[in-house]
């Protein structure tokens, strides 16, 4: 597989170890994850320009999110964020700045040129009080957030500098959270279920407030990622506060493990298959493949997958786990960049007969990787989804590395969309039977577990016509 086609890097690199950490590697890597799709470009931006200076980075960054975003973006609303975001840092530090009133031409090379001397012009009048890197770093993120895209973000040194350390040495553990970036800027962390963010008494979702007495406001989730990870056996201090309550902030004293999470959790119940997958890991289909013909050699009536909770993960996997129930050639999802070209994914002919009645089983927080499982199901009109409306995770990001000053752009470059070309970004996909119920992990597969009873229920309707 190439880079245009993979989803998830090797840790061998800088960049391929901050690719990796998008889709969450099994928790067993790193204990954290996001669950968004993410590969790493094919080269850096000073291959694409060369090698330029520092003060040319601003007009790169420009031209690179021109040309990659996978949305047509307003010529002048770089120039906002860019703007916004320098004259906030210099307020921040107690400088009455004042800078050129710059206004966007359509023409990147042209705009390009007046960003950078903006920015310039900030460095020369301002650059001994408040630092001339530190304002080509909020002007860089500034550009990333003004299209208003929470994985289009500037990855400054330090930050890369952090993923690196973090990523590439030692023995290092996690609390056993899903990571989440919202549209808000804001950062949710689902626990996972026995492990110890859960064990310390994280029950629910919850917004991230600070790590370690760091505030995470306006982190990258990469950047969150490497400040919860460390190593085994050391404690980290988690204050986060209810989702409806950001005054209700509770404090978590917890302390990090290798975490080793298998993804799949399956048994046999009243003569159906039940099979709860965690997240799209690496080894998430081959064990999926076993569950399903462990139920099939037990005469299972029918099939459950439960994906509530699942953030997502491997594409691949997901590829992997609807070819077993679609036949080979299929399309299972399509990625769509911003010149509208299509490129689909195949189910690659791992069919296994008789995975019938499926039922599917959905909540908010199933995303991305999920969504694309539970959507081509959905289109080929193979599986019943049960439960409430999923997320709505549905692009891909690339990572650039930014030449003279080590720091990075990572830009949403496509969307997905299900073999029917829904498009479930911001969206989400709606269930077949819709049940209400609180997405406490608690209430999984328990008698209080309505969504499941639903489930069950649908399968003896459809196991006894």
């Amino acid at each position: 597989m190439n880079v245009r086609t993979i989803v998830v890097a090797l840790l061998v690199a800088l960049l391929l170890a901050a690719g990796a950490l998008y889709v969450g590697n099994r928790s067993g890597a790193l204990g954290t994850r996001s669950g968004l799709p993410l590969r790493v470009a094919d080269g850096s931006i000073s291959d694409l320009f060369g090698g330029p200076s520092d003060d040319q980075l601003v007009g790169i960054a420009l031209l690179q999110l021109e040309r990659a975003y996978y949305k047509p973006i307003d010529p002048q609303t770089p120039f906002h964020g860019v703007t916004s975001a320098l004259v906030a840092y210099l307020h921040a530090k107690h400088i009455a700045a004042k800078l050129p009133d710059v206004r966007a031409t359509g023409d990147p090379t042209v705009d390009a040129a007046r960003l950078e001397r903006e920015v310039a012009y900030a460095q020369s009048h301002y650059g001994a009080a408040a630092g001339r890197d530190q304002i080509l770093e909020y002007a860089l993120a500034g550009m990333m957030n003004s299209v208003d895209d929470p994985y289009t973000v500037y990855l400054s040194p330090r930050e890369i500098q952090q993923l690196t350390e973090t990523l590439n040495g030692g023995n290092f553990g996690g609390i056993g959270v899903y990571i989440f970036p919202l549209r808000n800027h804001e950062i949710l962390l689902q626990p996972i279920e026995g492990l110890p963010a859960d064990l310390a008494g994280m029950k629910v979702p919850l917004i991230l407030d600070s790590v370690n007495g760091t505030r995470t406001g306006g982190l990258s989730s990469d950047v969150v990622q490497a400040l919860i990870r460390g190593s085994a056996g050391t404690t980290v201090t988690i204050q986060a506060h209810l989702i409806q309550a950001p005054k209700s902030v509770r404090t978590f004293h917890i302390v990090r493990e290798i975490i080793h999470v298998p993804t799949v959790h399956a048994k046999m119940e009243n003569g159906f298959d039940y099979i709860r997958l965690s997240e799209f890991g690496e080894t998430s289909a081959q064990e999926i493949h076993a569950a399903l013909l462990d139920g099939r050699a037990r005469g299972a009536k029918g099939y459950i997958l439960d994906l509530r909770d699942n953030g997502g993960g491997l594409v691949d996997s997901a590829v992997a786990i609807v070819s077993y129930f679609v036949p080979r050639g299929a399309t299972v999802v399509s990625e769509v960049d911003r010149a509208g070209h299509v490129a689909p994914q195949y189910a690659d002919g791992a069919t296994i007969a008789g995975l019938h009645p499926l039922v599917i089983l959905v909540n908010k927080y199933t995303a991305s990787a999920s969504e694309i499982t539970a959507g081509a199901l959905q289109d080929y009109h193979l599986a019943t989804l049960v439960g409430t409306q999923t997320f709505g995770k549905g692009v891909v990001q690339s990572i650039y590395a930014m030449p003279g000053n080590q720091g990075a752009l990572k830009i949403t470059i496509a969307r997905y969309v299900t073999p029917r070309g829904r498009d479930i970004d911001h969206r989400g996909i709606r269930p077949d039977l819709i049940v209400d119920q609180s997405p406490d992990p608690r209430l999984i597969d328990t008698p209080a577990d309505k969504q499941l009873a639903a489930a069950k229920a649908r399968l003896r309707q459809l196991s006894n016509p």
